[in-house]
């Protein structure tokens, strides 16, 4: 996988620290109680789009146990539960993401939070009918432990789709992405936040990523098969859906 820059700063992750993973969970802790609203707002509600496009492409896994992979402030939980998932974990790196998702919980709501690594998934056998990541992999080191791991935990059948930024190649996008990255999330990022270097750190690692079609090499390798690979509008994210074979053991 190819490494990831990060943002400048004496505060922020710096590429090849021993203790990076530990800089970055921090960050996104600091970040959650005005995440929610940071994201709504730097994309305009787009977003919300997007997350309806995922759940759509889970189809009829969606009626099984899902998990909701770098869940964060659990959009996807909830939307998943609403839409009428009989149960959801949601799985994330950060203990104040995740809080901040709990209180946002509807009441009843069979959503359960686990704090952990994407990288090493507590379930020792094929438990999910569905999974889904949104916006979250390119901050995981290794993106081909995370998809096997994510392969392990599915049922044969099972599908996971992957809500993401990856480098883009097309020119349009490249350009979209460029602005966006460089003048549009540190600024207004930072001006909800509070935090700047936080957001420069996030937009560094937007630019930083795979690109799509090499992510989608990756999965296969470890075992996928690849349902759907498209970019969204507008072109600074991209969808994948990828499906565990039914052979599988």
């Amino acid at each position: 996988m190819s490494s990831q820059k990060t943002g400048a700063g004496t505060h922020g992750p710096v590429a090849g620290d021993p203790n990076r993973e530990d800089a970055v969970r921090d960050m996104f802790d600091r970040l959650a109680p005005t995440y929610v609203r940071a994201n709504s707002v730097l994309s305009m509600g787009v977003d919300k789009l997007w997350r309806k496009r995922g759940l759509a492409a889970l189809g009829e896994c969606i009626d099984g146990p899902m998990l909701d992979l770098c869940a964060g402030t659990m959009d996807l939980s909830i939307a998943l539960w609403e839409a009428g998932c009989p149960e959801v974990v949601a799985y994330d790196f950060s203990p104040k993401m995740l809080e901040v998702g709990q209180a946002r919980l509807p009441a009843g709501a069979n959503v359960t939070a686990r704090v952990g690594d994407a990288q090493d998934l507590p379930w020792k056998e094929p438990r999910f009918a569905g999974a889904i990541a949104a916006f979250g992999l390119r901050n995981v080191p290794d993106n081909r432990k995370a998809l096997s791991e994510l392969y392990r935990v599915l049922q044969p059948g099972g599908r996971a789709v992957i809500l993401e930024f990856f480098q883009p190649i097309r020119l349009d996008a490249r350009v979209f992405h460029g602005v966006f990255n460089k003048v549009v999330l540190p600024t207004v990022g930072g001006w909800i936040s509070g935090d700047s270097q936080a957001y420069g750190y996030l937009a560094d690692s937007m630019q930083a990523y795979l690109p799509r079609t090499e992510f989608q090499d990756i999965a296969q390798e470890v075992g996928f098969d690849l349902r759907m690979g498209r970019e969204l509008l507008p072109p600074v994210a991209s969808l994948v859906c990828l499906e565990k074979p039914q052979e599988s053991l």
